[in-house]
């Protein structure tokens, strides 16, 4: 995945949604970048922003790399991206590009490898707040017992994500 400087301002935005197995996904960027990778329905489903303009033709790079995905032939992402937030923010998204596909680690061990065990909390919030889902995979990170909480696509979506990585099903 390629990492694009952070700046959006006066940048315009492109939305798409397109479907796939677990519901409707938004797709938003620049015509450079993805910037969005919103859930449609869940418990934090998103709609685009007052002044995107509708562009669906815009994202059939990662419309591809999702259905591939899906279909279990693809581990990793090939996409420009540039996530908007906080420096911290920023390096917690960065750390969860790093868990290996097929593979968790609990928010604790996410707050270890960025080097501070008591950023648990924060990290959290960081990774709630990860406006590329899927891509940066949010939903690599369980809690600390094993038990699936936080995600905003909604657990049913993050377990069909994890058994996808781990072997146990396709969702195409």
């Amino acid at each position: 995945m390629r990492a694009i400087a952070n700046d959006v301002a006066a940048t315009p935005m492109y939305h798409t949604t397109i479907d796939s197995p677990i519901g409707p996904l938004l797709l938003g960027g620049d015509r450079h970048t993805l910037r969005v990778l919103w859930f449609g329905r869940g418990r934090r489903a998103q709609g685009p922003a007052a002044g995107w303009i509708e562009a669906p033709g815009e994202f059939g790079d990662v419309a591809a790399q999702l259905r591939e995905y899906f279909a279990g032939q693809r581990r990793a992402f090939d996409l420009a991206v540039a996530p908007a937030g906080t420096p911290f923010q920023r390096s917690v998204w960065q750390a969860l590009q790093e868990i290996p596909y097929g593979e968790t680690i609990s928010y604790g061990e996410l707050a270890r490898r960025l080097g501070d065990l008591k950023a648990v909390r924060a990290v959290g919030l960081a990774n709630g707040a990860n406006p590329i889902a899927i891509v940066i995979p949010c939903h690599r990170v369980i809690g600390a017992n094993g038990s699936l909480v936080g995600f905003g696509g909604g657990l049913p979506t993050k377990r069909a994500l994890l058994d996808l990585e781990q072997g146990q099903r396709t969702l195409l």
